[in-house]
């Protein structure tokens, strides 16, 4: 069983989350101000945190930082009702790893948690890059080569998927249920529609291509030999 750090000052939006996530299986300690929950982060080794950025006592992004700068690499995934591209941005760079701006849907931060406990221990990185592929996780942006590609927020977590994956074989259900977090298989076209429209913007005119359509299986992402 997993154990969360929530540190939220609101009584209901704290109380919704925790029934939330204890329904899926999650140990959910919770605190409402940031000293307390500084104190609990440490205390507790959590094995993933929920922080509201704008919290009484300390704020959450310097008790984000504060951890940092002890070397605790807990994964946090951080609340705010700032939705601006400077917001995400700051609360990333001080060490969030995952941004959810307020109001939110209750599966998307199930959802989002769950993706943060996958990744590997220590995974800090904030560029990943294949070839001359590469995309910044913290500004948000893509580019092969010199050449900038505008990816819409589902292409960009598609491709993040597809670039953290490269030369594995990507069935559509692996697609589904990771990017879209579908918990069942549906009869749809949506993976077809979105990776043309990816391919399309990754393998420009002209260039060699990275998406791969294995008939019958799935997409591999490669790098160009």
């Amino acid at each position: 069983m997993a154990k969360v750090l929530l540190i939220e000052d609101d009584a209901e939006t704290a109380e919704e989350i925790k029934a939330e996530l204890a329904d899926r299986g999650f140990d959910v300690e919770w605190s409402g101000n940031g000293i307390e929950g500084l104190d609990k982060a440490r205390s507790s080794q959590p094995d993933a945190m929920i922080v509201d950025r704008l919290l009484p006592g300390m704020d959450g992004l310097t008790v984000i930082e504060t951890l940092r700068k002890e070397q605790v690499r807990t994964p946090v995934l951080v609340l705010s009702a700032l939705g601006a591209v400077d917001d995400r941005v700051r609360g990333l760079r001080m060490g969030g790893d995952d941004y959810l701006t307020k109001p939110f849907a209750i599966v998307e931060l199930v959802a989002r948690m769950e993706a943060l406990l996958r990744r590997p221990a220590e995974s800090r990185e904030t560029t990943l890059k294949v070839g001359m592929l590469e995309i910044d996780l913290i500004e948000r942006t893509a580019k092969r080569g010199d050449r900038a590609i505008e990816l819409l927020p589902r292409e960009f977590r598609l491709l993040e998927y597809m670039m953290r994956r490269a030369d594995q074989l990507l069935t559509r259900a692996m697609l589904l249920e990771e990017v879209w977090n579908y918990k069942f298989v549906p009869a749809t076209n949506l993976v077809d529609v979105h990776m043309g429209r990816l391919r399309h913007k990754v393998d420009g005119s002209g260039d060699a291509p990275m998406i791969h359509n294995v008939r019958g299986a799935g997409f591999i992402l490669r790098a160009v030999s």
